[in-house]
């Protein structure tokens, strides 16, 4: 498996991607709202891309279907219950599909809610698991619900499948929101020295060439994921002061939802 990584250098800071058959050359895109650099792309390592991969149905992520699908006829693939959202749907998927890329590319699909409620993410089975996440899962971040989604669900997301996945799955994401997403990290946790020296490290750095995490960072430095921080906790409590003596993670996770949206 190939992963090209597509920085659009747009105002939303979009990741789109290519994921190809070493074998057949063929391609999906994921997200391919930049159609030109993705064609780009593909041209350049001489792939043929034959479909389409939405993670969710927003336009940031579908815009680039029309005139990709002009230009090469793949077909376009999505959860099942965003058929009436995104146009042209080829192909529903549901959770535990398949998607295959050439002869050599298997994609398991994850049937993740919570950003919206007709969300998925793809996994890989490879030597080095690769988790195509969309706006579930960012670097230091989760995604908000303000579209379309619902916070609990996003917590289940996170707990009964992304929080069980092998820690040492790539993580790649639909945006570049890391250093942002650290400083929330800090925000919450000031004594996070793994996420301080992440910061220090990779503020500003290139998008074009951007840090690939792991689910294993993640846990690290991802304050969604560190549910039973005491700073976490203490400093949720300075903010929600009916704050249980000892929150369950799921009320953890949704209090930080809340404080991030605004942010």
């Amino acid at each position: 498996m190939i992963v090209r990584q597509i920085w659009t250098a747009n105002a939303y800071r979009n990741f789109n991607y290519l994921i190809a058959c070493s074998e057949t050359g063929e391609a999906l895109a994921v997200d391919p709202l930049d159609h030109e650099k993705c064609l780009k792309a593909a041209k350049v390592e001489g792939w043929d891309i034959t479909q389409i991969l939405n993670t969710h149905e927003h336009r940031d992520h579908t815009g680039g279907n029309e005139p990709m699908v002009r230009n090469t006829g793949a077909k376009i693939l999505a959860h099942k219950n965003a058929r009436h959202k995104i146009a042209d749907m080829a192909i529903g998927l549901s959770a535990g599909d398949i998607v295959k890329v050439g002869k050599t590319v298997a994609l398991e699909v994850l049937d993740t809610p919570g950003h919206t409620m007709s969300h998925v993410c793809l996994l890989s089975h490879t030597e080095s698991p690769a988790l195509f996440c969309g706006d579930t899962l960012f670097n230091a971040g989760a995604g908000n619900c303000h579209n379309g989604g619902h916070p609990e669900e996003l917590y289940k997301t996170f707990s009964d499948q992304l929080a069980k996945l092998p820690q040492s799955t790539l993580v790649y994401p639909g945006h570049d929101y890391l250093e942002n997403n650290l400083r929330f990290t800090l925000d919450r946790e000031p004594d996070n020295k793994r996420a301080s020296e992440m910061l220090d490290k990779l503020a500003g750095q290139d998008p074009n060439r951007a840090y690939i995490s792991t689910l294993e960072v993640e846990n690290q430095i991802n304050t969604f994921f560190r549910l039973t921080s005491p700073t976490v906790i203490a400093k949720l409590r300075e903010a929600f002061p009916d704050l249980p003596e000892n929150p369950d993670r799921r009320t953890v996770f949704l209090k930080l939802r809340e404080l991030r949206n605004t942010w």
